[in-house]
């Protein structure tokens, strides 16, 4: 049994491989559908009655209105979405190619984020000498 030849092609951290693309496009539609269906929900899942506004050493709590809590569909909504993104997300995270951009430099995962060429705009903190 022989092993296989190492990958001889130079490393390119753009290339990045069909089904990672395709996973971390699935997540981020995941991720809107699910931000989309929070926007439908009441602020708690269970019925509160809310408390007023409230003045506490000087600074303001916003009050919450009285919430009938979820109902039951629209939970069974959100039980589907968040374990189905956590999958996904973890998938893109431990996918194999994260092992090969690690062997070349941490540098692989950002390069995902932005298009080549494009800069990061550092801001001057006061606090930190440069």
């Amino acid at each position: 049994m022989s092993t296989p030849a190492p990958d001889s092609t130079p490393f390119d951290p753009h290339a990045f491989p069909a089904d990672l693309v395709a996973t971390q496009r699935q997540a981020a539609e995941l991720y809107a559908a699910l931000r989309a269906h929070q926007a439908t929900l009441h602020w708690p899942r269970e019925p509160h009655d809310g408390w007023p506004e409230e003045m506490e050493q000087g600074k303001e709590h916003p009050d919450r209105p009285a919430s009938p809590g979820w109902a039951e569909a629209k939970a069974a909504g959100f039980d589907r979405l968040l374990p189905e993104l956590r999958t996904i997300t973890a998938q893109v995270q431990c996918h194999l190619w994260w092992k090969r951009c690690a062997a070349e430099g941490i540098k692989g995962r950002g390069h995902g984020r932005r298009p080549p060429g494009t800069q990061i705009r550092r801001r001057h903190c006061p606090a930190r000498p440069r």
